[in-house]
């Protein structure tokens, strides 16, 4: 069974947008949106043909269910949020990774690009440089990464990565929990 909300909400998220956004672009009000993530009220049909639209997919393509155990994920899988303002692209590796245990993402920086600064959190956070090389900033501390290189932080201070590179970064990084 489809959880409507969850997934109406991981699109939200995937796309960038707030529940504003994506109300104001469906004509609907920022707390139907809510309401309907946590799954306290079912839109009509036409609703959420609407919402599924202006999220940039469609009816069978949102009731498609993962098939049990499935293992490999391509490209078709991928969810990827861009945000030109900062320099930088996350693509989710795993369709509806925030239910597991970790959440494998690849970071792509751009010259000087740089990630939006996490707070601390729980858990704890890897990443493999696999282009480029990279300032992770964690608190105060600044430490330099470059292609091939590994690097493991307990989130307990504000962290992000940067790109003083003049070429494109990309980083695999895995949260566990989840955090993106």
């Amino acid at each position: 069974m489809t959880n409507i909300g969850e997934k109406i909400k991981y699109l939200r998220q995937a796309n960038g947008l707030t529940q504003e956004e994506l109300a104001d672009r469906c004509e609907l009000s920022k707390g139907f949106i809510s309401q309907l993530e946590r799954n306290m009220t079912s839109p009509s049909i036409a609703t959420l043909i609407d919402i599924l639209d202006s999220l940039g997919t469609d009816l069978p393509a949102f009731f498609q269910e993962q098939a049990a155990g499935q293992v490999v994920f391509s490209r078709q899988d991928y969810a990827v949020k861009e945000d030109s303002d900062h320099g930088h692209e996350i693509c989710w590796l795993i369709p509806n990774a925030q239910k597991n245990r970790m959440e494998p993402i690849i970071v792509t920086l751009q010259p000087g690009g740089q990630t939006g600064i996490d707070d601390p959190h729980e858990g704890e956070e890897f990443g493999y440089i696999l282009e480029g090389q990279i300032v992770i900033q964690i608190g105060q501390r600044r430490i330099k990464a470059r292609r091939g290189d590994s690097f493991q932080i307990s989130p307990a201070e504000p962290h992000a990565l940067h790109n003083p590179g003049k070429r494109t970064a990309r980083v695999l990084w895995i949260s566990t929990p989840p955090s993106f």
